[in-house]
C-alpha cells in the first residue's frame, strides 16, 4: 500500500515511521494537560523503551498541567505527537500558557501535523493527524487547518451538524484522530477517534494497535466543565437525512 502523500504545504510536516522498530505501538487521545491521568496510562500499558506511544495532539491547554505533559513527551525518545490545534492557538499567540518556555514553543513548533506508518496484507496503513481528513479532498489538497479541525462535513458545521468526515470516509488508511469529544471511542473499519473526554470527566484512551484494543483511565476529578451537546455518543444512529443535507450543500456551492 502507497504512504499517503500530501501538498508542499504539508507534506514537510508528515512524519513517516517504521512500526516494525517497535515492541508495541500505541495511538493516545487528547491529554490536555492532564499528567496523572497519563502517567496511570502508560503503566497501565507498561510501557517501555522499546515501544512508541503516538498523541493525536492537544497536549495541552484546560487541564492543571500542561508543562508536566510537554515534558514527559518532549522527553521520551519513544513518544511522538502531531500538532492540535490547541498547540496551535499556543503559536498564533491567541491563548498563553505561562508555564511553558521559549523552548517548549519551538518544540510544538517543530512537530508534524500527521504522522503515518505502512500496514500489511492484513492490516490497513495508518495516519494519526488531530482533527481528521476530508474524504472530498485528495490528501494532496488539505491543509494544515484541515488536518487540525475537521469535524463536519457541513460548511462552517461542527457539533451536531452530520455527516461528519469519519462517516463518509473509506480509506485506504486507517485514520487516528481526536479534536472531537467522545462519550467513547469512534470505531470504523477506517477512521478511530480516540479524544473521550479526559479534561471534562471522561476518560483517557490510548489504542493498542498490534492487538487492536482500547485501555482507557478515568480522571479523579473534572477538570473542565463541558456541555453535553459538545460530547458526542457513538455509535451513531443512523440519519437519513444528513447525506440529503451534504448533497444539498454540494449542489448549491457547484
Amino acid at each position: 500500500m502507497s504512504a499517503p502523500r500530501f501538498g508542499p504545504e504539508v507534506e514537510p510536516l508528515h512524519r513517516r515511521v517504521d512500526v516494525s522498530d517497535w515492541e508495541e505501538v500505541y495511538v493516545v487521545g487528547d491529554v490536555h494537560g492532564c499528567p496523572d491521568e497519563l502517567d496511570r496510562l502508560l503503566s497501565n500499558l507498561s510501557v517501555t523503551d522499546d515501544d512508541l506511544v503516538v498523541f493525536v495532539g492537544d497536549l495541552v491547554r484546560k487541564g492543571p498541567d500542561s508543562k508536566a505533559v510537554v515534558d514527559r513527551v518532549r522527553e521520551a525518545d519513544n513518544m511522538l505527537t502531531v500538532r492540535g490545534n490547541n498547540e496551535e492557538k499556543l503559536l498564533r499567540g491567541d491563548k498563553e500558557l505561562s508555564a511553558l518556555t521559549d523552548d517548549d514553543l519551538d518544540w510544538m513548533a517543530s512537530l508534524p501535523v500527521a504522522i503515518s506508518w505502512a500496514g500489511d496484507d492484513e492490516t490497513p496503513g495508518a495516519l494519526v493527524v488531530h482533527g481528521g481528513v476530508d474524504p472530498r479532498v485528495p490528501l494532496a489538497e488539505h491543509t494544515v487547518d484541515d488536518l487540525q479541525n475537521n469535524r463536519s462535513l457541513l460548511p462552517g458545521g461542527s457539533y451536531g451538524d452530520r455527516p461528519y468526515w469519519w462517516e463518509q470516509y473509506d480509506g485506504p488508511q486507517r485514520v487516528f484522530f481526536g479534536h472531537t469529544v467522545l462519550a467513547q471511542p469512534v470505531v470504523r473499519e477506517f477512521a478511530v477517534g480516540l479524544d473521550t473526554g479526559c479534561v471534562y470527566g471522561g476518560e483517557l484512551t490510548a489504542y493498542d494497535w498490534r492487538e487492536d484494543a482500547f485501555v482507557t483511565v478515568a480522571p479523579e476529578e473534572t477538570a473542565e466543565e463541558r456541555a453535553d451537546r459538545k460530547i458526542l455518543e457513538p455509535p451513531f444512529h443512523s440519519d437519513a437525512n444528513a447525506d440529503a443535507r451534504l448533497t444539498t450543500v454540494e449542489s448549491e456551492s457547484d
